[in-house]
This record gives structure tokens, sequence and C-alpha cells, in this order.
């Protein structure tokens, strides 16, 4: 199993940028791919970004051109950096990690918030 933490939300102005980190620990060597949701009130939990341990990066539509995925092995840390936030971007983002099993690992999620 792994354990995930993140960090790195707050609050931001539209246009603003806010980068998070997510540390990972426990089994990492088992993790394949990891990356991030996010989950706003009312709405269902969806998909944001992702990197394989081999560092193939996918993103969602809404992230294009202005979110960035990356991983620090050496550190078991990932990020994603977030730039020209929007007021939608607003949500809970939570950390996964797929490894073999059935259902990923996931954290306990850091509130981004961005005022108009």
């Amino acid at each position: 199993q792994v354990q995930l933490v993140e960090s790195g939300g707050g609050l931001v102005q539209a246009g603003g940028s806010l980068r998070l980190s997510c540390a990972a620990s426990g089994s990492i060597f088992s993790i394949n791919s990891m990356g991030w949701s996010r989950q706003a009130p009312g709405k269902q939990r969806g998909f944001v970004a992702s990197i394989t341990s081999g560092g193939t990066t996918n993103y969602a539509d809404s992230a294009k051109g202005r979110f960035t995925i990356s991983r620090d092995n050496a550190k078991n840390t990932m990020y994603l950096q977030m730039n020209n936030l929007k007021p939608e971007d607003t949500a809970v983002y939570f950390c996964f990690a797929r490894s073999s099993g059935p259902r990923p690992d996931w954290g306990q999620g850091t509130q981004v918030t961005v005022s108009s």
C-alpha cells in the first residue's frame, strides 16, 4: 500500500498560480503511475493529469496548456504546477497512485479556491 500526502492548496485570484505537491511513502517501488483528480462541490471526482514511472504524461482537456505534472523520484514526490487559474478550477485536489492492486491509493485532498 502507498500513503500519499498532498500539500500546496490555498486561495488564489483568477490568473494566479499554485503548485501542489504529493509525497508518497510505503510501497513506492510498486507504483506504475501517479496523478491528480479533483472534485468540486456537488460534482463527481474527475481526472486532471497523470504521469507514468517512465515520465509519460496525460492531461484532461481542461488542464492542457495550463497545468504541468512532474515527479521527483529521488524525493518520492509528484507535483502539479497550475498556471492561469480560473474560478472553475476551484475544487478539492486528490493525489492518486496506481500500483499492481485493483484500486488506486488516494491522498486526503487539498483545497484549491480561485476567486474571480
